[in-house]
């Protein structure tokens, strides 16, 4: 079997797979999930902090070639006012098709535009994966397959994060499956890409990850949070600081194991 074919078939296990696995949720009973989605958005603040914060920015600072890291957190604050923007687009949008007021009602409950946000972001962050499997096939086919089954494993709590997301900004379960589904194809995309111009991915690598880290830091901070400030119950507020907790836990265990 061509290399190729095996960065294709483990791409898409690392991708598929995991938003598969992770979409399971959505088989669970509606009022159960209604009593649940809380949880996982605040432990989806603290996966997505976490992956920005200790997995990607890292990488883009510590990635070969980066000599001048104010230009890669130059990236990441260019990324930071580009979500910014693309958020108002979406609001500006939605508000002039449902003449709604976006910071009232039930537009405040749920925000259609971290949906769009994090599937940008997961998109960029699969793609990044795709890269990293095909970096580590070329390298070695037993570091390949490694790697793509580290990628699996380390994907599915973060896409149960997603798809708390997607399903908190009014999605419904068939189209978050859908769209985690064909954000995941990214992962292949990725894969390909490095197999035949690795050498042009990496010189452009350190500012896509930072890209990345600004479209999950963006979520979490500007849509996700505020949401958690309207129960200010101590008991809520434990639970919440403990699910985030547990998310940047996950996300910090799983990266230093594999590395």
């Amino acid at each position: 079997m061509s290399l190729l074919v095996w960065i294709l078939l483990f791409c898409l296990l690392g991708g598929v797979l995991s938003v598969l696995a992770a979409g399971t949720f959505l088989l669970l009973p509606a009022g159960l999930r209604l009593r649940l989605l809380p949880h996982f958005v605040s432990f989806a603040i603290g996966a997505l902090l976490g992956a920005a914060l200790l997995g990607l920015l890292p990488h883009a600072l510590e990635a070969p070639g980066v000599g001048d890291y104010h230009s890669v957190t130059a990236a990441l604050l260019a990324g930071l006012f580009g979500f910014f923007l693309l958020e108002k687009l979406v609001l500006w949008r939605h508000c002039h098709a449902e003449d709604c007021e976006i910071h009232g009602g039930e537009a405040e409950t749920h925000n259609p535009s971290a949906g769009v946000l994090i599937l940008i972001g997961d998109g960029i962050h699969n793609f990044i994966d795709g890269i990293l499997i095909g970096a580590a096939f070329l390298t070695d086919l037993h570091l390949g397959i490694v790697t793509a089954l580290a990628v699996t494993a380390h994907e599915i709590p973060q896409e149960v994060g997603d798809f708390a997301v997607l399903l908190h900004s009014g999605f419904s379960r068939a189209r978050a499956l859908m769209f985690n589904l064909l954000s995941s194809i990214t992962t292949v995309v990725g894969g390909v890409l490095a197999y035949y111009s690795l050498q042009h991915v990496q010189a452009v690598l350190p500012y896509v990850l930072a890209v990345a880290a600004s479209s999950f830091i963006y979520v979490a901070v500007a849509d996700l949070i505020p949401g958690l400030h309207k129960r200010v119950e101590f008991r809520e507020t434990l639970k919440q600081l403990l699910l985030i907790g547990a998310g940047v836990a996950l996300i910090a265990v799983t990266h230093s194991t594999l590395h």
